[in-house]
């Protein structure tokens, strides 16, 4: 089945406890169509970038089937750009540069190759971006799914609300779950959040693995073990991709099947974070994530002995 991804291509500069990088490829539609590029999909891409944005990244992506069309350059201009420093927990981090460049006045549009999409994944944008991206689909997908982060939390409440109304599955952080429902209870924050009208909600809690609500079941997955953690970012896109991908490439959007999708997800997210920006992601076979997704079966399966007292 064929995904859409839409969001930034972007550079990034990271520093954590483990080192510190100069400009490297980022942004969250980058993560995502690497990680669902491991299934076999039917891939577009929605963003755009500079001229200064490298052609062999862009043919890195092509060669995993990403359809580019949708992907705008704009001459004499300079590609999104973000530079963060985490602190030692790994779980914050200091935003020290951002410009928006390209991005600031993006207008996603939707190739006419590209109507009749399957799935659709939205990554973190501005909500006008987002809810512009599914207003322009002359057929609504079998699926849409979104991102979004506290920022827009802060200053685009109304809009956000309006875009969360339009989507099938809404994929935040355990903060901004807490942020968006205003419950510290993640059981009622869900429930807060899916009246808002996601039918399915995935709250992540990073290295605590992630929770799937949908209707009255609850699905726990947990992250795997790591003993090195050398750069989060991406980990939540990644995570997202390999959502999103497994569901496109099985075509089941059950509740059961989207437990199956939360453990490739969380599979590919565990590589992202092994190395700095996407360079895990481009490295690792279709193998190495297969038995991965095995040690996450074997993390949670268990046999239980009744004791007749």
């Amino acid at each position: 089945m064929s995904l859409l991804t839409v969001g930034s291509v972007a550079f990034d500069a990271i520093e954590t406890p483990f080192g510190k990088t100069d400009k490297i490829i980022g942004g969250a539609g980058t993560y995502i169509a690497l990680a669902a590029s491991f299934y076999n999909n039917e891939q577009n891409i929605v963003s755009v970038v500079g001229e200064d944005f490298p052609q062999e990244m862009l043919d890195q992506l092509a060669q995993r089937n990403v359809n580019l069309d949708g992907l705008q350059i704009k001459k004499g201009e300079k590609t999104f750009f973000w530079s963060g420093k985490y602190h030692n927990d790994m779980n914050s981090r200091d935003t020290l540069v951002t410009e928006l460049n390209v991005l600031e006045h993006f207008d996603p549009i939707i190739p006419e190759n590209y109507q009749g999409v399957d799935y659709l994944m939205l990554g973190n944008l501005s909500p006008q971006v987002q809810s512009q991206v599914i207003e322009r689909l002359t057929e609504r997908p079998k699926l849409i799914a979104m991102d979004t982060m506290n920022f827009w939390m802060d200053i685009a409440m109304d809009d956000l609300k309006k875009t969360i109304g339009m989507v099938d599955v809404l994929i935040i952080n355990d903060e901004e779950a807490r942020q968006l429902s205003g419950e510290y209870s993640l059981v009622k924050a869900s429930k807060v959040i899916r009246a808002m009208g996601p039918k399915f909600l995935i709250i992540k809690k990073g290295e605590h693995g992630a929770l799937l609500f949908h209707g009255d079941s609850v699905f726990f997955a947990p992250a795997l073990p790591l003993e090195e953690v050398f750069d989060p970012t991406g980990a939540g896109d990644t995570f997202a991709g390999g959502f999103m991908g497994y569901l496109a490439s099985t075509d089941d959007i059950s509740f059961e099947n989207m437990k199956r999708a939360i453990i490739n997800g969380s599979a590919l997210a565990s590589f992202c974070v092994e190395k700095f920006g996407t360079e895990r992601l481009t490295t690792i076979s279709r193998e190495d994530l297969d038995a991965r997704i095995e040690e996450f079966v074997a993390l949670t399966n268990f046999e239980m002995v009744h004791v007749i007292g």
